[in-house]
């Protein structure tokens, strides 16, 4: 295979790329999944607690509904409602069953509870603990007939195990989909490293590397740790650090970065830092204190279950005081205990994850994927979004865009003798050239004699005419002139290739990252909303503000260097706004986990992905207003289902106390029971009204921009 070799024009740079196609045996790229954290960051082990957890309550789920079947039956409060009598002989079913299920399927409540106690802050664990825990104790009284035959609760002991158990099954499901960011950073890293020692090549573990160490970096091989280059030139591949597109030159003296991917020619590399000190490690700190600071955050349920923890505990009291001063002990005792069983409603143990489960599943058919809940509620409350450019707003890959043609020749003719020149690499600018050609129609001959200089450009044999594709360096070499609008070009932020044919400069070709024509409806529909867009990106400011005036955006970062995005979205949330960053490489991922709510573009780097609580499946960033739609929907219905389970304890819980005794009525334990079940068919009721509506891309936008 050849090489070719380009020098890019970019905003009066001279950038050289080169050949992604060298990529022989010794340089292979293969995974990275037998390796053990290079660098310092071994195990991350934690990340798979996730699918631990959904594989314990699936499975506890599953056994307790399949016990709670005799639980209920053979209850008899459940058998008075339903007008039958429970055999003598079957008495025990239920007191024996039940402890079953209060031991086994309790005890993920039970133990969460101690771990609320231990850090002062109750809530839903405790919630829960105190319901079945006083059903339980209460049930084994009546049972044994040392408390009033209506506190046997085994039939509400055993629903609310149950429903509790369903609830948090279909929770610690959303939370498992999240994957490890640290594992993908990781995975950038080489298996191995060739470091030279003397006149061998020895093999070693990346972790093994010390600074000064000399390391070769084959063809398609990743650079093991950050160094020198001290030997050689080759155009890196920096997309998965950088998120650009545009493959760098870097030649002896100049500096690269862990994880970068060698896609031409090899190299020889001093090594400068390993483990912790190299860039890569750096963004994995980023990435990790930024998650660990937006973890903190409360979720709504559990401050519901906070508040309704001290209510239930207050109301029992105040019960238990006001009947024992009438002289009733035993109503005070029978009413507190109602109390406290009916203060922990099944509705609220589904309000949310049953909002989340319907909502998530919505929006993955809009091709919007919520990993994390705290960004579904927090997008709602989004007033700035934060696109990084490549591959996000724009295609990230080079497209012509424009072909000026001199000297009489015409442009398709250009084109057409520039592609068959490029024919043989697989280059990018290459691949845009040729598939221009195609897209015009155009015919592209068989090219002979193809050869390439490096940091100069490509020479072939077309038609009998010597042909020459390349950037400034070429036209150094060849004594040509530049064609007349390579300065506006250049100030658009556009890649610059002159075509020079039969030693006349006949034209040049503009490549550019094409805007992906979904942007603009995007950015008016977030405007609709009230929302300020700012783009990011690591381009000069010439190309981003070429994209922004397009497009319309409000704000720009322009010439960001990847560990400082997150600062910028720092710098945003410090003046006062809530910011979804929407994003796809490495460079990425710290900003995202910053930001108030972190949008991966699906098609990006799994970091990326790792690192938002939202994913856009396909990388239209219309899908960036179908989640401020779903938000919106979505905590309309949290909050009604929330208000409607804090509702029902607000009514139901004074009239078990028996607020209404003067007048002769006290809810009796049966009524309250089956309100509480209907108050759960009431939430899932309500839950489901959110599959009626279409979180599509086009018909979110649609709707913003009343289209």
């Amino acid at each position: 295979m050849m090489s070719t070799h380009h020098a890019e024009g970019s905003a009066g740079d001279e950038h050289v790329t080169h050949d992604h196609h060298a990529q022989d045996a010794d340089g292979g790229h293969e995974g990275h999944g037998g390796h053990e954290g290079h660098g310092g960051h071994e195990g991350h082990g934690g990340h798979a607690g996730h699918s631990d957890h959904v594989g314990q309550f699936r499975r506890l789920f599953w056994i307790n509904l399949v016990i709670a079947g005799p639980v209920v039956a053979f209850s008899p409060m459940f058998a008075m409602i339903f007008g039958y009598d429970v055999a003598d002989g079957a008495r025990f079913v239920s007191p024996v069953l039940g402890t079953v299920m209060y031991a086994w399927g309790g005890w993920p409540f039970l133990s969460g509870a101690i771990g609320e106690l231990r850090a002062r802050t109750p809530g839903m664990m405790l919630l829960i603990t105190l319901a079945i825990t006083v059903a339980f104790f209460a049930s084994w009284g009546a049972t044994l007939g040392i408390l009033h035959h209506e506190l046997e609760f085994w039939w509400e002991l055993a629903l609310l195990i149950v429903i509790m158990l369903l609830g948090h099954w279909i929770e610690m499901r959303s939370l498992a989909q999240t994957t490890s960011a640290l594992d993908s950073l990781a995975a950038l890293l080489p298996d191995e490293a060739e470091r030279v020692e003397g006149d061998a090549i020895v093999m070693v573990a990346p972790a093994d590397l010390v600074v000064g160490d000399v390391v070769v970096v084959r063809p398609g091989a990743s650079v093991p740790a950050d160094g020198r280059v001290i030997d050689g030139a080759a155009a890196m591949d920096e997309s998965m650090v950088t998120g650009e597109s545009r493959p760098v030159t870097r030649t002896k003296g100049d500096t690269v970065t862990a994880g970068t991917v060698a896609t031409d020619s090899g190299l020889r590399v001093e090594i400068t830092a390993t483990g912790d000190d190299t860039a890569l490690a750096g963004i994995q700190r980023l990435v990790v204190d930024a998650q660990n600071s937006s973890s903190r955050a409360q979720r709504i349920a559990d401050r519901a279950a906070a508040l309704l923890f001290w209510f239930a505990l207050v109301s029992a009291a105040l019960t238990a005081l006001v009947w024992t001063l009438v002289g009733d002990p035993d109503a005070a005792v029978v009413r507190s205990i109602t109390v406290l069983v009916i203060a922990c409603p099944h509705a609220l143990g589904l309000a949310i994850p049953l909002v989340v489960s319907i909502a998530t599943e919505r929006a993955a058919r809009g091709g919007v994927l919520v990993k994390d809940r705290l960004a579904l509620e927090s997008m709602r409350t989004v007033d700035a979004v934060l696109f990084d450019k490549t591959g996000t707003l724009t295609k990230g890959a080079p497209t012509v865009t424009a072909v000026e043609s001199i000297g009489g020749i015409d442009a398709d003719r250009l084109l057409a003798l520039a592609a068959s020149a490029e024919a043989d690499s697989e280059h990018p600018l290459a691949r845009a050239i040729v598939r221009a050609a195609e897209d015009r129609g155009l015919t592209v001959s068989k090219a002979s004699g193809f050869s390439s200089s490096p940091a100069v450009g490509v020479i072939a044999t077309v038609d009998d005419s010597e042909i020459r594709v390349g950037g400034p360096k070429l036209l150094d070499e060849v004594g040509g002139r530049e064609i007349a609008t390579a300065d506006a070009w250049r100030g658009e932020g556009a890649i610059i290739l002159h075509v020079i044919v039969d030693g006349q400069v006949a034209g040049g070709v503009k490549l550019a990252d094409e805007v992906r024509p979904e942007s603009r409806d995007a950015v008016d529909a977030l405007h609709r909303l009230g929302v300020e867009v700012v783009m990011i990106t690591g381009d000069a400011q010439a190309v981003a503000e070429s994209v922004a005036t397009e497009l319309g955006i409000d704000r720009v970062f322009a010439g960001v260097r990847p560990e400082d995005k997150s600062a910028k979205v720092k710098e945003l949330q410090a003046e006062g706004k809530k910011v979804a960053m929407v994003g796809d490489g490495v460079n990425d991922a710290p900003a995202l986990a910053q930001a108030d709510v972190g949008i991966a573009i699906g098609a990006g780097t799994d970091v990326a992905i790792a690192s938002a609580g939202v994913i856009l499946a396909s990388s239209d960033p219309r899908s960036v207003v179908s989640v401020i739609e779903l938000s919106r929907a979505a905590y309309r219905k949290m909050t009604q289902n929330l208000w409607w389970a804090a509702g029902y304890n607000l009514l139901s819980v004074p009239l078990a106390a028996g607020i209404l005794a003067p007048v002769g009525f006290v809810l009796p334990m049966s009524v309250g029971a089956v309100l509480m079940s209907l108050s759960t068919i009431v939430v899932a009721l309500n839950a489901q009204l959110l599959r009626r509506i279409d979180l599509s891309p086009e018909a979110s936008v649609r709707a913003v921009l009343g289209r």
